[in-house]
């Protein structure tokens, strides 16, 4: 028998042993008798994610076939088997009530050959626990106060680069206004993470806004490597497989060694996340923070920052566009608010903007820039009232935008209602229908300044401009499907017009 036969043989043994033990693997639900969607070889329930479906699409729709039927569904991550919840109380249960028994995420990371993935939010059991404990204090009421100058600085540089843009040529098409918005986040976070003037507003091609683009958009690896590393951590971490590109993962590196030297070494004090950090560095009743730590921390609150924040700006305009009489009561808000405090935005005065903050939270339910929360069982689970049991290392899904759009919750989920956040109709509603941020003690640590750098964006546009729909733009809104995060599909573009 030649060598080539041999192979041959081998090969297809192989084939046939992976084929027959991921046809049995796709039967683990149907066995059990939990409701599922029958999967697709090799896709799972995902075949048209990322193709013509955005990630939510396959959520939604099994939100809605099995909703009334039980607690939770079934569902497959290409190879990999979930459960997704489908009941609110078990979702609180989740993550409040029995937090412990799924306080992992089950994320992949590697700090040993990617020491960016290393951050609070891909970190399980005592590492997340330590770091959270050590960044908690940083992301208080008063230290956003602290950064709160910060912000505003950048976004009146924001103002004034719109307005030498709007003057310099006529926007026919309109402005795309995502773009803009990504690119005034990511110097509000370079700022207040790095300490550094990264000049995305005047410049599109600043290094900082291309590497921060590529971080979100694109992998070391494929589709099916990503979901290997998923699948088997352990194996992936002996093969040093990593999730960012690798100019990526040297660019922050470098960006944050400089950083912490140079601050060190000249004894520099700024209102910045970097300063904080730099004072955790220094062990105080805790182990301090290591330089890759530091980088870690620093690279996921840039990223977090700058997308989510900047497409929900994005997408409150958008809709202000659409509805003019909501857009022009958000401003005479700003207008009597900034008047009270002698035209001047203060941290005060930003707390006061109560229709505006029924806006954003109103965006942040139709628009769910992260569309599902992931959570790992750490023991066989029994759910309350059922004899279903979830099982140890099962991979729990929370569908959000599924969540958000259940007419039973939110009627006419479709329509943008900003009074769905009146304090009234908030306290009828149950405690984990609105997630944009996750709940519990794993919730989005950063969401007071995700909130802040939203707010002052929204305050300080719609004081000196006027927003209404480019033909450009359809309504209602098309997703892109290849985005992991929900994006539109060819951006946003509105007309903007100056105040005089």
């Amino acid at each position: 028998m030649s060598v080539l036969q041999i192979f041959s043989y081998v090969l297809v043994t192989l084939i046939t042993i992976a084929y027959y033990f991921i046809r049995r693997h796709h039967t683990y639900f149907a066995v059990r008798n939990i409701p599922h969607i029958k999967p697709v070889l090799l896709y799972g329930n995902m075949k048209k994610v990322g193709n013509n479906q955005h990630l939510k699409e396959p959520f939604l729709h099994l939100y809605k076939k099995f909703k009334a039927e039980a607690p939770f569904a079934g569902f497959y991550l290409s190879i990999r088997k979930a459960v997704v919840l489908l009941d609110l109380d078990l979702i609180k249960r989740v993550l409040i009530t029995d937090f412990s028994e799924f306080s992992h995420r089950g994320n992949y990371y590697n700090e040993k050959d990617d020491p960016l993935s290393g951050h609070l939010f891909n970190l399980d059991g005592p590492k997340w626990k330590l770091m959270r404990a050590k960044l908690t204090p940083t992301f208080t009421s008063g230290k956003m106060k602290f950064m709160f100058s910060t912000v505003v600085e950048v976004g009146q540089r924001f103002v004034e680069v719109l307005k030498e843009m709007l003057e310099k040529e006529p926007q026919e098409n309109g402005v795309e206004i995502r773009e803009l918005l990504a690119r005034f986040t990511t110097d509000v976070i370079g700022c207040c993470a790095f300490g550094l003037d990264c000049n995305s507003l005047k410049d599109p091609e600043a290094k900082f806004r291309t590497m921060g683009k590529k971080a979100f958009t694109t992998r070391r690896h494929g589709r099916f490597v990503v979901a290997f590393m998923q699948a088997f951590p352990n194996i992936s971490r002996r093969l040093g497989l990593c999730m960012a590109p690798k100019d990526v993962s040297d660019f922050f590196m470098k960006v944050v060694k400089e950083t912490v030297e140079y601050r060190e070494k000249e004894n520099v004090q700024r209102n910045d996340f970097m300063n904080i950090l730099l004072e955790l560095r220094k062990s105080n009743g805790m182990e301090g923070l290591s330089l890759e730590e530091i980088a870690a921390q620093s690279f996921v609150f840039f990223l977090a920052g700058f997308e989510t924040s900047s497409s929900s700006m994005a997408f409150a305009l958008y809709e202000l566009a659409v509805n003019q009489q909501m857009q022009e009561q958000s401003r005479q808000e700003v207008r009597s608010v900034l008047e009270k405090y002698n035209n001047v935005l203060t941290y005060e005065g930003l707390k006061e903007l109560h229709y505006l903050q029924k806006v954003l939270n109103e965006t942040m339910r139709k628009y769910s820039i992260a569309s599902i929360i992931i959570r790992k069982a750490l023991t066989n689970y029994q759910v309350p009232g059922s004899k279903l049991i979830i099982e140890k290392d099962e991979i729990v899904i929370i569908p959000v935008d599924a969540i958000h759009h259940d007419p039973d919750i939110y009627p006419n989920p479709e329509e943008f209602q900003p009074e769905r956040f009146n304090a009234d109709q908030i306290n009828q509603r149950h405690a984990m229908s609105w997630l944009p941020f996750g709940e519990g003690p794993r919730n989005c640590i950063g969401l007071r300044f995700g909130k802040l750098q939203a707010m002052i964006g929204l305050t300080l546009l719609l004081n000196n401009f006027y927003f209404t729909l480019s033909p450009q733009t359809p309504v209602p809104m098309i997703f892109d499907p290849k985005s992991f995060v929900l994006a539109p599909k060819g951006g946003i573009f509105l007309n903007i017009q100056r105040i005089e």
